[in-house]
């Protein structure tokens, strides 16, 4: 062997150890999707600076340190160094391998570095209310309540309206914009609405109360679930007037304000009125004193929150949003269900009803997660919940509860974990998104405790390959071999705005990713700026995703991506 073809051999084994350890981390996610081995554990949500590396990484790295001494002694030098030229020549070609190495290490500790220098930013803003900030409002009479606009299993919502938070006058009725796309059918489901949202901007919940008592403290207790979407002030007056003991020693897990998951701005208990429609609607759980056959408790909770024009169920069934449209509502359930995971809480009941929306300036749906009556929470934000008695509730809505929770059987060490089932169900909502009827519901729908994978029906040909690959991902059986809500978003961030920064992964791919993610950030900020278009639903989107950035996340969903080119480009040589 000559020196020259060492040299070349060292340098080659030295690439090829870059490339499989480090370069290809989503070529590696793909030949194990491909294999059927690959498994996403749980991410890691806080990344610190001398652990963000993957086990192996950080091996890599101990041995490199350890390799660098043996260089440095004199008797490794004097062992190699008096040698024949060729051990010479293979010692240096493995020495730039090594280099390489380094430099590689040293890149993701950058791009690392990156990525929490712009989630620090971006963490920073807050959500902005479209209501003016109010002080009063914990008592049933300082508001006017209109019709009903929506009535539930536990609960009946009303149109409410209050003299100390009207609209904001600087803004525009996010309901009264003009779209360029649809508007026929979209002003079905507006026109009604909006004159009825300018005189009526909240929304009061009066929930059922059967069996939790008429103590303030006792109702509080059982409705607690409703809480977790309540903000920092709801609760003022309850907690000055009642001690809240036992589960209330320490107020419910609350989320803080995202703008894809509903705002409790006050919540209070009073007497049970006789409103519009109640001796019609819901005689039963009305209590005696209004209705002498009623079952229902004197007071009960009531939740104040904004008004909505409708539900994604009834927007759905008037109007076919366009492509991107569709791309962007789904995304959005994804940054929902990922903000309450991350808080420790686990949905439990999503469906087309339970989603409320609205439109921006722009004329885009906002979609906004509601109804938290059967979701769980958990002070160590495990979302596993143990399953050692039939009584134990799995959660509200059984033709959308994921396969894990909906096969599971009750027994001693059985514990039902959550974090990812509630991005299941967004798969399973995006069918009715995109035009489809949801696989799981009817007489003739799947089950999810005994369904296929191949026996998903095919969606629209027009839906992006991006998207496809998503749902499909969302809808695996295995919940070891389903992306966590967070993955799958950013899944589509690069689907929806990344597309140049993922072209060409070679062994720039993560120096070129974190100079997009920079430029993102710059695009996003001076956006933030410009006034009324920073309130849109794609800049609020782009926020989200910024103030999330994980490096193993971002590699994670790269390599997603990657398996379904590769699928794609093996089903049109092979059709």
């Amino acid at each position: 062997m000559s020196v020259k073809h060492a040299i070349s051999r060292g340098l080659e084994l030295g690439r090829s150890f870059l490339q499989i350890g480090l370069l290809k981390s989503g070529g590696r996610v793909a030949a194990k999707l491909r294999a059927d081995r690959f498994r996403v554990g749980p991410s890691v949500r806080t990344v610190q600076p001398q652990a963000f590396l993957p086990a192996r990484y950080r091996y890599y790295r101990t041995s490199l340190k350890g390799l660098a001494a043996q260089l440095q002694s004199a008797g490794f030098r004097r062992r190699f160094t008096g040698a024949s030229p060729r051990n010479r020549a293979v010692f240096l070609a493995f020495g730039l391998g090594v280099g390489l190495i380094e430099q590689q290490l040293e890149d993701d500790r950058q791009s690392a570095a990156t990525c929490q220098e712009i989630q620090a930013v971006f963490k920073k803003k807050k959500i902005q209310s479209t209501l003016r900030p109010f002080t009063s409002g914990f008592k049933l009479e300082d508001y006017v309540i209109g019709n009903q606009i929506g009535k539930g299993s536990n609960a009946a919502v009303y149109e409410a309206a209050a003299q100390f938070a009207p609209p904001k006058e600087t803004e525009r009725d996010s309901t009264l914009v003009e779209l360029r796309d649809n508007e026929e059918e979209v002003q079905k489901v507006r026109s009604p609405a909006c004159c009825s949202l300018r005189n009526f901007p909240l929304a009061i919940k009066m929930l059922w109360n059967f069996g939790a008592g008429s103590s303030s403290e006792a109702i509080l207790k059982s409705m607690s679930q409703e809480l977790v979407p309540s903000g920092p002030l709801a609760l003022k007056q309850e907690k000055e007037q009642i001690n809240l003991n036992g589960r209330f020693g320490v107020l419910p897990r609350r989320v803080s304000a995202h703008p894809n998951v509903i705002r409790v701005y006050r919540a209070f208990t009073a007497d049970v009125p006789l409103l519009p429609g109640a001796q019609e609607e819901y005689p039963d759980v009305l209590p005696a004193r209004l209705n002498p056959a009623g079952l229902g408790n004197n007071r009960t909770l009531f939740l104040v929150m904004k008004n909505y024009p409708c539900t994604l169920r009834q927007y759905l069934q008037v109007s076919t949003p366009n492509r991107r449209q569709s791309s962007l509502m789904v995304l959005q359930l994804l940054e929902g269900v990922d903000h309450l995971c991350r808080q420790g809480v686990a949905h439990r009941d999503l469906k087309s009803d339970n989603i409320l929306l609205e439109f921006d300036s722009g004329g885009c749906p906002r979609l906004v997660i509601t109804d938290f009556g059967c979701c769980l929470t958990q002070n160590d934000s495990s979302l596993q919940l143990p399953f050692n008695s039939m009584w134990v509730s799995r959660g509200g809505n059984a033709s959308l509860m994921a396969p894990e929770v909906a096969t599971a059987a009750p027994g001693r060490d059985v514990v039902i974990d959550y974090t990812k089932t509630d991005g299941w169900a967004v798969g399973a909502i995006s069918y009715e998104i995109f035009g489809q009827q949801n696989p799981f519901y009817g007489a003739a729908g799947l089950h999810s405790t005994n369904y296929q994978e191949k026996q998903l029906p095919s969606l629209p040909a027009c839906v992006p390959a991006d998207v496809q690959l998503v749902i499909k991902l969302l809808l695996r059986r295995n919940p070891n071999k389903r992306p966590s809500a967070r993955v799958a978003a950013n899944m589509l961030h690069f689907s929806l705005w990344g597309r140049k920064a993922l072209a060409n992964q070679d062994s720039a791919g993560m120096r070129k990713l974190a100079d997009w993610l920079l430029c993102q950030s710059a695009m996003v900020l001076l956006q933030g700026c410009s006034g009324p278009s920073g309130n849109r639903v794609e800049a609020e989107l782009q926020r989200s995703f910024l103030s999330n950035l994980d490096l193993e996340e971002l590699r994670a969903a790269v390599g997603f991506l990657l398996y379904g080119q590769d699928q794609s480009r093996v089903c049109i040589m092979f059709p």
